[in-house]
């Protein structure tokens, strides 16, 4: 928001701070100024002249010699190559002793041999941005309107001593997009009240009072004249029109270009320079449409799907059915707080204005804004919530200013919808939880003395209690420690005392599912993997080809508007990632992979989703290549099935996970004889928790892999099974005994039932049992194989004597052969 110096002068007294200063007031309660321009470049001794006449000069084609009235008394000869000057100009003149901008000092001087005793001057020798003028004053000199006072300071005439001030306004600060906005600011930090034009009486009045603030001298009624409705009123709350008759169309008086350029907005003619000047001084965007393209109705709707729109940049725009439309009662002619249509727009035959102001939901337009990618001055604005008690005000102004500087007549009355603003803001404040907030020791007269340089409304209730009634301009006061930061920011930041904080203090600490995760981390990297972060989108036959641990029967989710096939679904495993990573590493000979990966998947039971996705946190390991690489100590040793459970062992024993089982399975994707549920054992029944195995060879063909090991274990159910306790026992005092044996079963059965049968017989005197020796032979003869266990027997309260264990053992061997027709191998 860029604010005039001049300009808001009229609304308060500055006497006594300069630019400068009421920037640096407004940046220490938390308005930063980004910038303060002076408009000024150096200009001295220019007058506006008036040009009575132009003749060729005699040597030069592209000159011109004019006589010029600068109000000296005396008539001067310039000589111009400018091409659009001319006889009856009113014009700016930098007469003998002008200074213009560069530091260029204007002397007598003769061009091809004719006296010139001065310069007219061109918008950009003047130092001003001639690209906010109108595009025919662009070139040349700069024309000046008629009744321009001759021999007056073009200073004053072109505003070109003002100072402008460049706002930084943060997001909730909407109220000062409007330079009685910034008014009310600066009359709070100066404490000096404010002072709002006659045109302005009822801002703060009720939209009946303000209804006829401002009739022209038309004797037709505006609702005679135009019909509204709005069939949105949950995207426009409120909408006002009025009409003004007979308007005629040209340049707006100089003091409104010159405001209007120094808010960095481009003069257009007197009726579109009125609504922006207003947009300016209110904050409230308005429109004026030429009533004679409307049909005499107003609806303001959502738009048709497809329904089409040139707006008036000339660009023909598709708009969608959650964009709000202004019509004609049948086709579009505005996006509504967006920009007009050129199907309405203002042109020199416009005789009949429909001027617009409303409040829009901010939602709508941001959105509209956004997607058709408009960004306009009036859209700021919407999106960030206008005041609703600006709207007829405004447009009362408008119209006022209209009849006086377009010599329309303004119809009697508003024709708006019925309006649908909420009850203002109130809200209590104890003067002790201020002083408890900010550590200041405020009196309540200081406090009531805040409130009213804001002109915040408030009456006492209570004993150290106020009651406060926020104005609607102030959207951004919601809650009483709103109250408390506007009472620290006026008050001053920097008289705020240092004082130590308070109150109870909660130590920071990891979640269970965090401090999991990074012990998994930790422990993942010790053990030499590499940690991977892949995207959790996917193409869908990479699902296809593995479906993962929730089989086909999870449904991968889809986008609606996916940028590439490759990322088109949401994946529902990790593993087909850490493939595709795998593979990309064999690609660039680094053939020995160790990695892992933890990250969430998504999936649901529906082929078109009703309901959110579930969201599952994964753990997924692959291993592939050696284990380690060949080394004068020994040969390179390939990655196996037995390298990923020992992962897993660790895993779960440093979770204090017990009971872990392992299933034989065949899911899609991984190798039929070479994969195993892996599952907890619990009295309700055993959990799984995840898959291990190696890949299938067709899919590592397809992946040009090696052979591949993989695992993927669901982090929720570890999560829940997770004992992080440390318990401690005392080292056994005495010792153990070890018995070996060796059985002959059939070679499909299952070694983990072995063990647990064993662990079932021996009970608690049994510490602990492993296998250490699997062989298959001619000798025990076809589909058999020999299992050879080490058993270790202690009892931690005595010493175990030879005929116990003996006779344990005895018990192991004959649950064995009784259970799987086990032959004790001699």
């Amino acid at each position: 928001m860029k604010v005039s110096y001049q300009w808001l002068s009229e609304y308060i007294d500055l006497n006594g701070h300069s630019a400068e200063e009421l920037a640096e007031k407004l940046t220490r309660s938390g308005i930063e100024v980004d910038i303060v321009e002076s408009l000024d470049k150096g200009v001295e001794k220019v007058v506006v002249g008036y040009v009575k006449s132009r003749v060729q000069h005699p040597d030069a084609d592209k000159l011109g010699v004019c006589i010029v009235d600068a109000g000296t008394g005396e008539d001067l000869q310039i000589v111009c190559g400018a091409k659009n000057v001319a006889a009856g100009q009113k014009v700016p003149v930098a007469i003998v002793g002008a200074k213009l901008p560069g530091d260029l000092k204007i002397k007598k001087a003769k061009l091809r041999g004719v006296e010139s005793q001065g310069m007219i001057c061109s918008a950009k020798e003047l130092g001003l941005n001639d690209k906010l003028l109108p595009k025919e004053m662009q070139e040349g000199i700069l024309v000046l309107p008629e009744n321009t006072e001759l021999g007056a300071d073009v200073n004053g005439v072109l505003g070109i001593g003002d100072k402008v001030m460049e706002l930084d306004l943060t997001p909730n600060r909407s109220d000062c997009l409007s330079m009685i906005g910034v008014a009310y600011e600066i009359a709070a930090i100066l404490g000096r009240e404010i002072k709002l034009p006659d045109e302005m009486e009822g801002l703060e009045g009720s939209a009946e009072d303000a209804g006829s603030a401002c009739v022209g001298d038309s004797l037709r009624k505006a609702e005679d004249l135009i019909n509204v409705q709005v069939s949105s009123p949950d995207h426009c709350p409120h909408y006002t029109v009025r009409v003004i008759e007979n308007v005629t169309i040209g340049p707006s008086p100089q003091w409104m270009r010159n405001r209007l350029m120094a808010a960095g907005i481009r003069p257009i003619n007197n009726v579109v320079d009125i609504t922006n000047y207003v947009m300016l001084e209110f904050g409230q965007p308005l429109h004026a449409f030429d009533a004679d393209r409307l049909k005499g109705r107003i609806d303001v709707r959502l738009a048709k799907d497809g329904e089409k729109i040139v707006t008036l940049d000339d660009v023909e725009r598709t708009l969608e059915p959650h964009m709000l439309v202004i019509t004609d009662g049948e086709k579009p002619v505005g996006i509504a707080g967006v920009m007009g249509g050129a199907n309405s727009e203002v042109t020199e035959s416009t005789k009949t204005i429909i001027l617009e102001s409303a409040k829009f939901a901010g939602s709508s337009i941001r959105r509209t804004s956004r997607q058709l990618g408009l960004r306009s001055e009036a859209s700021l604005r919407f999106e960030k919530e206008v005041n609703p008690d600006a709207v007829i005000p405004a447009l009362n102004r408008a119209a006022s200013l209209m009849a006086k500087y377009a010599g329309g007549a303004v119809a009697e009355g508003v024709v708006q919808s019925a309006p649908q603003i909420g009850e203002p803001i109130v809200l209590d404040l104890s003067i002790g939880k201020v002083n408890q907030h900010l550590g200041t020791r405020l009196s309540e007269r200081e406090v009531k003395e805040i409130f009213e340089r804001l002109n915040f409304p408030y009456e006492q209730s209570g004993e150290g209690l106020l009651r406060v009634f926020v104005p609607r301009r102030r959207g951004d006061i919601t809650r009483y420690v709103d109250l408390i930061e506007e009472i620290a920011r006026l008050y001053g930041y920097d008289r705020i005392p240092t004082t130590l904080m308070s109150g109870e203090t909660t130590p920071g600490s990891l979640t269970k599912p965090q401090f999991i995760r990074r012990e998994l981390r930790r422990l993942l990297t010790d053990s030499g993997l590499h940690e991977v972060v892949n995207y959790s989108l996917t193409h869908p036959a990479k699902i296809a080809e593995y479906p993962g641990l929730y089989g086909a029967n999870a449904k991968p989710v889809a986008l609606s508007m996916p940028m590439s096939e490759d990322r088109s679904v949401l994946r529902t495993s990790l593993v087909p990632q850490l493939l595709d990573a795998a593979a990309y590493n064999r690609n660039r000979n680094a053939e020995n992979t160790a990695i892992f990966e933890i990250g969430s998947i998504f999936i649901t039971d529906e082929a078109r989703l009703t309901k959110l996705p579930q969201e599952k946190m994964l753990l997924a390991i692959l291993w592939t290549g050696a284990r380690r690489p060949a080394h004068w100590s020994g040969v390179s040793e390939k990655a196996d099935f037995y390298d990923v459970k020992g992962i897993i062992e660790k895993i779960t024993g440093a979770l204090g996970i017990a009971g872990v089982k392992y299933a034989a399975a065949k899911p899609k994707g991984l190798h039929p004889g070479r994969t195993a549920e892996i599952r907890v054992g619990q009295p309700e029944g055993d959990i799984l928790i995840g898959l291990i195995g190696q890949v299938h060879p067709e899919l590592q063909q397809r992946k040009d892999l090696e052979d591949t090991f993989v695992a993927e274990l669901e982090l929720d159910v570890l999560y829940e099974l997770a004992d992080s306790g440390i318990r401690y026992r005392a080292l056994p005092r005495y010792p153990s005994i070890g018995r070996d044996l060796a059985v002959v079963v059939d070679s499909g059965l299952e070694v983990g039932r072995l063990i647990d049968k064993v662990r079932e017989t021996a009970g608690e005197l049994l510490e602990s049992v492993r296998v250490f020796d699997i062989y298959k032979g001619e000798r025990l003869g076809e589909g058999k194989k020999s299992v050879a266990l080490s058993l270790v027997y202690r009892n931690p309260d005595r010493t175990l004597t030879d005929s116990e264990v003996g006779s344990l053992q005895e018990k192991v061997v004959q649950a064995l052969e009784q259970s799987f027709q086990a032959q004790l191998r001699r």
